[in-house]
């Protein structure tokens, strides 16, 4: 299905409307984290992964389930573990009565995967969940098996527990559209919460969006018209994070060891245009790419020795290429 609009103006002002009914739906639960539910429900129209960083008890989980509420959409989590194998995510291949091999799914076979503490699992079970966000497709025994559409991966990780964590890859970070850090509330939001969570009362969440209707936005998306300047502004900004080539800052030559790649170009000029969409703007400016600058490329750098011995930040590089 499509949506029935009689121009594309009309159709991003619809997108523009119902991103504002996602939110107030969204908060009817999440006390605070606007910044966060406004990144994710950009990765989500721009049809890219989220990775959310952020110790325990932020409620990473619930913002996440409650997205999935308000969408209609298919939700499962995954509880990522040491001892979590590939088959255990994707399905496998099982004997049935009339002794023939069938496929049983995986909980990956879902339009929202919840990948809690992706960083707890050893890489080749994250390898076959990154094949999955890259290829929208798993292959077991041979045959290739597509995932539901829309389908967007969340994960969480937890940057405080060390001990028996295997941290992902720059590669592999990659194929994240966002890494959206999580902070502790503030002093009100925090007794909000409280007041919230303690007290026997049940909120009814309604549906905002259908499965088709994400699917026709995300392809609206990539019909929004961005001017030459502007694109040409995001590409700058990301080759200006690698060292030693012609568009590098005197700071990045010094403190990043290695930059972003083509794919971080791409993410901006989406993430720019549903940022403008989402305001019922028509075409994205600079504005746009630097709102969601930070999210697309603070995983993407790798700072030196010298950065991390005098204390300098991604976010601090990134403000400075701004």
């Amino acid at each position: 299905m499509s949506l029935n609009f009689q121009n594309d103006q009309e159709a991003v002002d619809s997108l523009a409307s119902a991103y504002k009914n996602l939110k107030s739906e969204i908060g009817k639960i999440i006390v605070g984290q606007d910044e966060v539910v406004r990144t994710v429900l950009i990765s989500l129209f721009s049809n890219g992964h989220s990775l959310l960083v952020g110790v325990p008890g932020l409620a990473k989980t619930l913002l996440v389930s409650t997205i999935s509420d308000v969408l209609d959409l298919e939700f499962k989590r995954i509880q990522f573990t040491p001892d979590l194998m590939p088959s255990d995510i994707t399905g496998s291949e099982i004997l049935d009565e009339s002794r023939s091999f069938k496929f049983n799914k995986g909980p990956l076979f879902s339009n929202i995967v919840l990948a809690d503490e992706i960083n707890r699992t050893p890489p080749k079970t994250q390898a076959a969940l990154l094949e999955a966000m890259q290829e929208r497709s798993v292959t077991v025994g041979g045959v290739r098996h597509l995932l539901p559409k829309p389908f967007f991966v969340l994960a969480t990780q937890n940057p405080i527990e060390q001990e028996g964590t295997y941290p992902l890859p720059e590669a592999q970070l990659d194929r994240f559209m966002f890494n959206i850090p999580l902070d502790y509330p503030s002093y009100q939001e925090e007794i909000q919460v409280v007041k919230e969570t303690t007290r026997d009362k049940s909120v009814q969440l309604n549906n905002i969006l259908t499965a088709e209707q994400i699917i026709a936005y995300q392809q609206l998306i990539r019909k929004i018209p961005i001017a030459d300047n502007v694109l040409e502004y995001a590409v700058s900004l990301a080759s200006k994070t690698r060292p030693q080539t012609d568009m590098a800052t005197a700071e990045v030559n010094n403190y990043i060891a290695w930059g972003a790649g083509p794919r971080a170009s791409q993410y901006l000029v989406l993430g720019a245009k549903t940022h403008a969409a989402v305001q019922g703007k028509y075409s994205p400016d600079k504005e746009d790419v630097q709102a969601i600058a930070n999210y697309v490329l603070r995983h993407r750098i790798v700072r030196n020795y010298k950065a991390e011995a005098e204390g300098i930040t991604e976010e601090k590089i990134i403000e400075g290429l701004i």
